[in-house]
């Protein structure tokens, strides 16, 4: 059971590599090999402190309510990621603006490409690497408060990143105009990996 968790989170940490290498597959935006490691990198670090800091507040919270801490938090997130899905299509419409967050950039990940080469440099890439962890992070931190193994977490959740980018670029070459009920595969990517992350939760508290 402990696995399945482990892998569970790796995934839904790591999908939304998924839309984002389709994204720019679809838009012909190259990611290299160093890039990518490079991204791949962030997600290990960003989710070895999420393990480590809910490693320390477990120490600090008695009884069962590290379990529960990590079940809500699951929870939120994993609801949240799903609902970001749901105004994509009426923000398309909508006028552009300078200001981009980091769900802006993950639902628009050809703005980390600053200098419109085509090709993301280790900046753009540092600067996609902390958007596309977070997930990473607040998944790292549930994973800490029920005492999963640290590496085990990072370094899956790292190696999905790199796979589920690299493979989403290919095939956003060949799947441009697909779509999955209402929704893009991209966006389809993000709810999968919602409701993932609401299945570890659920499992967490079992």
């Amino acid at each position: 059971m402990a696995w399945l968790m482990i892998l569970g989170l790796a995934a839904a940490s790591s999908i939304d590599n998924l839309g984002v290498g389709i994204s720019y597959g679809i838009r012909k935006i190259r990611i290299g090999l160093l890039s990518n490691s490079f991204i791949a990198a962030i997600c290990f670090l960003f989710s070895m402190s999420g393990i480590l800091f809910g490693q320390w507040i477990s120490t600090i919270l008695p009884g069962i309510l590290p379990t529960l801490l990590a079940t809500f938090i699951l929870l939120v997130v994993g609801v949240r990621i799903v609902l970001l899905t749901v105004p994509r299509s009426k923000r398309a419409s909508a006028p552009e603006t300078g200001n981009i967050g980091l769900e802006g950039l993950i639902s628009n990940p050809e703005k980390a490409d600053l200098d419109r080469s085509g090709s993301i440099n280790l900046i753009e890439a540092a600067i996609l690497g902390v958007a596309l962890s977070a997930n990473a992070l607040t998944n790292g931190l549930s994973a800490g408060l029920i005492g999963l193994s640290p590496i085990a977490i990072s370094l899956t959740a790292a190696i999905g990143s790199f796979i589920t980018l690299w493979l989403g670029a290919i095939i956003g070459q060949k799947v441009a105009n697909i779509r999955i009920g209402s929704f893009t595969v991209g966006q389809f990517s993000t709810v999968l990996s919602g409701a993932i992350i609401i299945v570890v939760a659920f499992n967490a508290w079992l």
